[in-house]
């Protein structure tokens, strides 16, 4: 396990380059985000460990990165301040540019992996917009009326991009649709709209009644089952849903987590695994059981409940808040990154935390 200090600096998300399998980018905050600076950290694997190779400090705090899918230099930033901000590791001292339309917090930023032009972000003032680094203004703008905390394209289609809120759903929007008066919006998912089972797979009490709705702070398209997103958040439970069946609630239901979830992540290599980052301060990764849905085509299930997911593993070495995680693209399929208020960047492999 490899690890480094962000002194001053409480990490908010941290991103594996797409270009160079020993790159990583992590955004952090003084303060932990509440008032001060921001700094964006290039990080460099090395035979010595991980080696700063050049660090931006920003006026606001950083909640989010996102590497360009184009440019193997230049990574975006979303700041507390509103802005969106483009930075160069080729270039010394300022962002190459800079954006400014939300009115509020920016919480997540998002290259689009299909079209590569163009990113999207998200912010507390209730919307998402959609960029390209060649316009000084946004492209597109889509109203949620809700706190929105992440926004990410489909990997599997350049016009399909989707959040989560605070009012507890998730909203797919179809670019090719027209805008009328529903602004691309095609699909709005109540999360907390089914049962969640229990620890031990039993029916949980009260079944038939839905969980409270409570604020979802993270999601994720599966990288092979491409109509399947997860979720999670203030409630401690990731979620997984087929988007061709939005009326039979969750496909799979993953307790364990004592506190919030704040970031989860698909496994770039295999398609039922995926990672969480929590409050409680530990990561786990877990097995939804895609292979046991695998056959089933959604729209002629009827509504059974969904499946208990499997918890394949916990990482404790984080001594606060775990507010990031990547999988690594290239090499052995295990290699991840983790960031926390505990000022720490870990390098770590999934399988050596796996039960055997």
């Amino acid at each position: 396990m490899l690890h480094y200090r962000t002194e001053g600096f409480n990490g908010s998300a941290v991103k594996y380059s797409p270009f160079f399998d020993n790159r990583l980018g992590v955004s952090a905050s003084a303060n932990f985000g509440l008032v001060g600076n921001g700094r964006l950290y290039i990080l460099e694997l090395t035979p010595n460990g991980v080696v700063p190779a050049k660090f931006y400090t920003t006026q606001d705090a950083l909640y989010d990165l996102a590497w360009s899918e184009v440019h193997e230099n230049q990574v975006l930033v979303a700041s507390g301040d509103g802005s969106i901000k483009l930075f160069d590791s080729s270039v010394n001292d300022f962002p190459v540019q800079a954006w400014k339309e939300h009115n509020r917090e920016v919480f997540s930023v998002h290259w689009n992996l299909v079209a590569k032009e163009n990113f999207c972000s998200s912010s507390w003032d209730g919307t998402v917009k959609v960029w390209s680094p060649q316009r000084p203004q946004s492209l597109l703008t889509l109203p949620t009326h809700s706190c929105t905390y992440s926004a990410a394209f489909s990997p599997h289609s350049p016009d399909i991009l989707s959040c989560v809120t605070s009012d507890s759903h998730i909203r797919i929007f179809d670019l090719r649709t027209p805008a009328s008066a529903s602004n691309h919006l095609t699909m709005q998912i109540p999360i907390h709209g089914g049962p969640v089972p229990n620890q031990v797979g039993m029916p949980p009490q009260g079944a038939g009644a839905a969980a409270p709705p409570s604020e979802c702070l993270t999601h994720d398209w599966n990288k092979y089952r491409s109509s399947v997103i997860a979720t999670a958040g203030v409630d401690r439970v990731v979620r997984t849903f087929d988007i061709r069946a939005p009326q039979h609630g969750p496909m799979a239901v993953m307790p364990g987590h004592g506190y919030a979830v704040r970031k989860l992540a698909w496994s770039p290599h295999l398609s039922s695994l995926l990672l969480t980052a929590s409050y409680d301060m530990t990561c786990r990764v877990w097995n939804d059981r895609g292979d046991a849905q695998a056959d089933v085509d959604p729209m002629r299930m009827g509504p059974t409940g969904p499946i208990l997911g499997e918890e394949l593993g916990c990482m404790s070495q984080h001594t606060e808040f775990v507010t990031g995680v990547d999988w690594c693209l290239f090499g052995a399929e295990g290699w991840c990154a983790t960031v926390g208020w505990d000022e720490s960047l870990y390098v770590w492999d999934v399988r050596a935390i796996m039960k055997q």
